[in-house]
């Protein structure tokens, strides 16, 4: 329902009244449906100003530093849930209780296996593949194994589709990583938890047995917890848009995880990773923190600011915490960790940044954590698909359960040629 309206005047005429609505918090927006029947369309290049959907899903307020997920405060759920508890929440709308998060955790444990035919998938990639590169194919492929449950107009079916892509995930991420060092693959464990499953099947082989650290089990799902929904960014809207088509689930959220591999998108964190490794060590950190200030130098500091928040990053803040813990267990000396916390406090301490509001956001501490356990950069993007899955598939099933959907369909400004004369190959 509209609660007032916008007059669009061109050239002193109005040409269309536009309702203006209201959602629960955040910005008002103008319902602009009916503005190409006056003959217009509205032109805002990476969708900016313009509310692609209505969700009830994320909310997130740059300029406050403010994230939740079904109203839940990210902070409040990074420290006091898990991320299965997460996923039960962005999938369903409220925390759930001790029975219904026993009986999720139950159904998710349970799926986490994949048909031992997927395995012949990972032969025909070659040994040096981006990990990226097979989870999307490897992804899309699993709507092969399930053709007999793809209605996406059921409800239950959909929900299956969302718990077995979250429990396999893990699964089909490891694979990715265990082919591409040459290793066998391993099975995943139904006596762990979600992270601790994780890192089992990451780094145990036949050969010994791998325990799994409580400190690393919890940073890991910490970093499942604050990756897994940020409103509508750019493989959210993929998912969606693939969605709109009819798409089946499998190949929506393929078409996400592409999306996420791009490096102006998923490679936030491999790119802090890329930038340690350009300054090397501590006797350089000055160089380059004066390289960051200096407008005529094209570098910049990766994983400072955040293009969403304005203040902070709401997940960096536990991230920190969880990334010194993570750190002071494992006692690492690496030379490009202790350049990676000489910056931090430079942000932290130095006028130019905190002016500007420079400080690290959770891409910059995700890295630090990723590179620590012993996870390689090329597997960063994958962590990155994995946690996001059920932000996905969150969004793709309430699209799919609002009446009046519509095929995604954006429009354009037209600026090329019109009405040339064709003249036939024989004459030209």
């Amino acid at each position: 329902m509209a609660d007032s309206k916008a007059s669009l005047s061109i050239d002193g005429n109005v040409v269309a009244e536009l309702p203006i609505l209201k959602g629960s918090v955040g910005n008002d927006v103008i319902d602009i449906r009916t503005l190409g029947a006056a003959g217009y369309f509205t032109y805002d290049p990476g969708f900016m100003a313009t509310a692609s959907c209505e969700s009830a899903i994320t909310f997130i307020d740059g300029d406050k530093g403010v994230l939740q997920h079904r109203g839940y405060p990210i902070d409040s759920l990074a420290k006091q849930a898990d991320y299965l508890e997460v996923c039960y929440i962005l999938l369903h709308g409220d925390a759930p209780n001790r029975t219904q998060y026993d009986e999720f955790k139950g159904i998710i444990t349970n799926h986490t296996m994949v048909h031992e035919k997927l395995v012949h998938f990972f032969h025909g990639f070659l040994p040096d593949a981006h990990p990226m590169a097979m989870l999307c194919g490897v992804v899309g492929a699993l709507s092969s194994f399930y053709h007999s449950d793809l209605d996406i107009h059921a409800p239950d079916q959909r929900m299956r589709s969302a718990h077995r892509l979250i429990a396999k995930m893990p699964t089909i991420a490891a694979m990715a990583y265990k082919y591409s060092i040459g290793q066998p693959f391993v099975y995943p464990r139904n006596d762990l938890n979600y992270a601790e499953n994780f890192l089992h099947m990451l780094f145990s082989v036949p050969a010994e047995e791998y325990v799994v650290s409580p400190t690393v089990a919890r940073a890991m799902d910490r970093i499942f917890t604050l990756h897994a929904d940020h409103e509508q960014n750019a493989s959210t809207s993929t998912v969606r848009l693939a969605g709109s088509s009819g798409a089946n689930p499998y190949a929506c959220i393929a078409a996400g995880v592409a999306s996420l591999w791009g490096p102006a998108h998923g490679g936030a964190n491999e790119a802090c990773l890329t930038m340690l490794e350009e300054i090397g060590s501590l006797d350089r950190v000055d160089e380059f923190v004066a390289k960051a200030k200096d407008k005529s130098d094209p570098f910049r500091l990766m994983g400072f600011g955040h293009r969403v928040y304005k203040n902070f990053d709401p997940r960096a803040t536990v991230m920190r915490d969880t990334c010194h813990e993570v750190l002071s267990e494992l006692g690492i000396k690496d030379p490009l960790l202790d350049v990676a916390m000489a910056l931090e406090k430079v942000a932290l301490e130095d006028n130019y940044f905190i002016e500007k509001k420079l400080y690290p956001n959770v891409d910059f501490y995700s890295g630090i954590i990723l590179k620590a356990i012993g996870i390689p950069t090329n597997m960063f993007t994958v962590i990155f698909a994995m946690s996001r899955t059920v932000g996905w598939i969150a969004h793709w099933d309430e699209m799919l359960g609002q009446p009046g959907q519509k095929i995604g369909r954006p429009r354009q400004k037209y600026t090329g040629e019109i009405d040339r004369k064709f003249i036939p190959l024989s004459e030209r």
